[in-house]
């Protein structure tokens, strides 16, 4: 009962059929009507012209004359002729014998006519000696103007009944051919104008459920026609529309997603309505933890909430760098924007956040490098000058002191020549510019042969050097820039161990890698200096760092080419105990790099 072509289809049938219902009804009603009418005035045609043959006399004095005058003309016809006097009784009758019959004063019809004074009367009814319905029509019959008798004609409805119901059958059967046809024609007309009314309602639905694709494939016509003709370019347009929105969705997503800087959309309620992978990676919080969350929650920064809260209610935008705690320390670079409606009013906010932590580290190290690098070079600076002006002011003519003194700048210029020489090396290696010359080696002779250069000072502390065990162990390298890593390695031993001590030079063979491990028995690093030797003009010991002649830079080098060989490297170390560094690096470099 749901389908549209079911609903009018049932209504129109109920309209037709109370249509030829009432048409039926007043159509027979109007044929009995029009036969009763006929009847009636046959019977009154009938009595007057009886009246016109029989004198008013006979009606009073010749009874038996009456009687065979009426058998005469109505025994075998009708309708019945009754002929009644004032006081009811029967005087002649054309079916039966008077004398038998009851007196008629009790009849409607007669009682119409001669107590209601009536000009005629009439009634229906059935007959007790017939069996079925009677018509009786009674007329005055009148002498003088004064009624002597009455006159009752009569016919038998029998056969009106029967016309009546051939009429009724046959008016049915018409109304049920008729409810048939025009059933079938409602049926078809229903469907015809309802399927292009359907097909859109099945259409609409499916572009609900996001079927861009459907169409309205019904014929129609007229206004219906113009209906899936809007449906269907409604759709069309939809699906453009809806594929515009999804490719700007991707791109938007994409460009988001892709974000180094996190984005978080903020409601005017302060509640997060969307983050992007990065912001997730900042705060340490998935999307489905921070959507329908408070901004407060995203990053548990003070600094960040004030500054979007003050965007919401001012809707301004702001720029500041704030703190972020959790889930580890950042430093941000905070842009706050208001973003608005289409009818100007403020929709809520666009926080977007730059971590400038390491940017931030590195200004500082840069800083630092600046003030270690002044530093390094004021001190052999100060020296070489404050020598070369005693030098002027009349010490050089004493050959002893000059000695002493030209010897002190000698030293410091040639500590700065080294300074400066491992600044540059720094540089060009961090920018890549020395081309890595690969070559397959023997680790074990270029550890002899950098330890050969080293002898002198060995010796002169006495130190014990163990070497590798005479055999071939092949890599491929660079080697300038891996002598480069034995020199620095093995200077720092040597700085650092007392005299007497004891300096390892080991190699540990693997299938694809290489360990190169050199360990001493010096002053070793304390917990808290492990995590910073790398790092450029650090010193564990700086006294001992400058009275060997130490830049601060050999360590950074160090790790700076180990890196450009994609290797790895580590230390190990307790202080007083000594240190060992292991050097790990690949056997085989597949892409080399420039350092």
């Amino acid at each position: 009962m749901n389908k549209l072509w079911i609903r009018i289809f049932i209504a129109f049938l109920s309209i037709l059929a109370a249509v030829l219902l009432a048409i039926g009804f007043f159509v027979a009603d109007m044929i009995q009507h029009t036969y009763m009418d006929m009847a009636r005035t046959q019977l009154s045609q009938d009595a007057d012209l009886l009246m016109k043959t029989i004198r008013p006399q006979t009606f009073k004095d010749k009874p038996d004359v009456l009687q065979g005058k009426v058998r005469h003309y109505y025994s075998n016809h009708e309708p019945r002729i009754t002929i009644i006097d004032t006081n009811g009784k029967v005087l002649a009758d054309s079916d039966d014998d008077p004398a038998k019959m009851e007196n008629h004063a009790n009849r409607p019809e007669f009682r119409q006519v001669i107590r209601q004074h009536k000009a005629s009367g009439e009634s229906i009814r059935s007959s007790h000696t017939l069996g079925y319905n009677m018509m009786y029509v009674a007329n005055p019959i009148k002498e003088n103007g004064k009624v002597i008798a009455v006159i009752r004609t009569s016919i038998a409805l029998n056969r009106i009944d029967a016309v009546l119901k051939g009429l009724w059958f046959s008016l049915g059967l018409a109304m049920a051919v008729a409810f048939l046809i025009s059933g079938w024609i409602s049926y078809v007309l229903a469907r015809k104008f309802t399927r292009p009314i359907e097909a859109s309602i099945e259409v609409s639905n499916r572009l609900i459920e996001k079927d861009y694709d459907s169409r309205v494939r019904v014929n129609a016509s007229g206004e219906l026609r113009q209906l899936t003709k809007a449906i269907n370019n409604l759709a069309h347009n939809l699906k453009q529309q809806m594929n515009e929105i999804d490719e700007n969705e991707q791109q938007l997503t994409a460009v988001l997603e892709n974000m180094d800087s996190g984005v978080m959309l903020i409601q005017t309620s302060g509640r997060i309505m969307l983050v992007n992978r990065a912001m997730e990676e900042m705060t340490g919080l998935s999307s489905g933890e921070l959507i329908g969350k408070r901004h407060i929650e995203a990053g548990k920064s003070f600094g960040l909430s004030q500054l979007i809260d003050r965007s919401l209610k001012t809707g301004e935008r702001f720029r500041d760098e704030v703190h972020l705690y959790y889930p580890k320390e950042r430093i941000l670079d905070a842009h706050i924007a208001p973003y608005v409606g289409e009818s100007g009013e403020l929709r809520g906010v666009v926080a977007v956040l730059h971590d400038v932590t390491e940017t931030r580290r590195l200004e500082q190290i840069r800083s630092e490098f600046v003030a270690n690098v002044s530093h390094e070079l004021k001190t052999p600076v100060t020296s070489v000058k404050g020598f070369a002006e005693t030098l002027l002011d009349g010490a050089m003519y004493d050959e002893a002191t000059l000695r002493e003194f030209l010897k002190i700048i000698y030293d410091e210029s040639d500590r700065l020549h080294r300074l400066i020489s491992d600044i540059l090396d720094l540089s060009r290696i961090e920018q890549h510019r020395i081309p890595l010359k690969m070559e397959q080696l023997n680790v074990v002779d270029v550890v002899a042969e950098t330890v050969q250069t080293m002898r002198k000072r060995i010796e002169k502390k006495q130190l014990e050097l163990v070497l590798p065990q005479k055999r071939h162990v092949m890599m491929e390298a660079d080697k300038d820039r891996l002598r480069q890593i034995l020199l620095n390695l093995v200077t720092n031993a040597i700085a650092y161990t007392p005299d007497k001590g004891r300096i390892e030079i080991s190699l540990i063979e693997r299938e694809n890698e290489l360990d190169l491990i050199v360990s001493d028995t010096g002053i070793g690093i304390s917990e808290k200096d492990l995590p910073r030797i790398f790092e450029r003009f650090y010193r564990v010991d700086k006294a001992r760092s400058r009275q060997s002649g130490g830049t601060g830079l050999g360590l950074a080098i160090v790790k700076h080419l180990v890196e450009s060989y994609h290797g790895k490297i580590r230390v190990e170390s307790e202080e007083g105990k000594g240190s060992t560094f292991i050097v790990t690096l690949p056997r085989t470099q597949t892409r080399p790099d420039a350092v």
